[in-house]
């Protein structure tokens, strides 16, 4: 009997780093120059056969680069049980706000039993010239990322890899969960609940 998990990972990093476009080539595999900016949040649906038993229906949540200095991220946090942190390796000022993200989802979000959500680190626009950065391993060591992935929605470079490495980690948080709570205990991951009625999004991806 296959087993289905259904996934809410956000998709978060300021604006024009690269998320709506590292989304719609993870995906629908395509890939334009000219995406509009993200009003709110928007969401798309990849449904994966992770393996013979198990199917993941993955929701990636886009929140728009400004959200972070409102009030509604909280709202749009709920429930999920991952994030790919983003910033474009071509403007410094958005490795700096990295993070800022990051505290951000640490101060309104943790799994159930208490620990922050997973998040993976996305140098994205990896095919133009990158300004200085630091050494991100020890970057991501010191500062709570599971890893680091040098993306390119353009060329379609390490989106794959980078979600695999999130999606290994939140089902070996799920399968630490069922064994705490008991063989006999039925376990609704992450965003079972959420529906497009829980919030306000622009255009929800197709």
């Amino acid at each position: 009997m296959q087993q289905e998990h259904l996934f809410k990972v956000l998709v978060v990093g300021d604006l024009g780093v690269g998320k709506t476009s590292i989304i719609k080539r993870y995906v629908h595999q395509i890939f334009s120059q000219h995406y509009t900016a993200t009003i709110g949040v928007d969401f798309a649906l990849k449904v994966l056969q992770w393996d013979n038993d198990t199917v993941i229906r993955l929701q990636l949540w886009d929140i728009a680069g400004q959200e972070r200095y409102g009030n509604m991220t909280r709202v749009y946090y709920r429930e999920a049980v991952g994030a790919l942190v983003v910033f474009d390796v071509t403007r410094a000022s958005t490795f700096e706000a990295v993070l800022k993200w990051k505290d951000d989802l640490d101060s309104k979000v943790t799994l159930n039993h208490g620990r922050p959500v997973p998040a993976v680190l996305l140098a994205n626009k990896s095919d133009q010239i990158a300004c200085q950065l630091p050494k991100l391993d020890s970057f991501c060591r010191e500062n709570g990322f599971l890893d680091w992935f040098e993306t390119s929605a353009k060329e379609n470079t390490n989106i794959k890899e980078a979600a695999r490495c999130l999606l290994e980690h939140i089902l070996n948080n799920e399968e630490s969960l069922m064994t705490e709570r008991g063989p006999n205990s039925i376990l609704l991951s992450g965003s079972t609940n959420i529906t497009s009625s829980n919030f306000n999004c622009s255009s929800c991806l197709k």
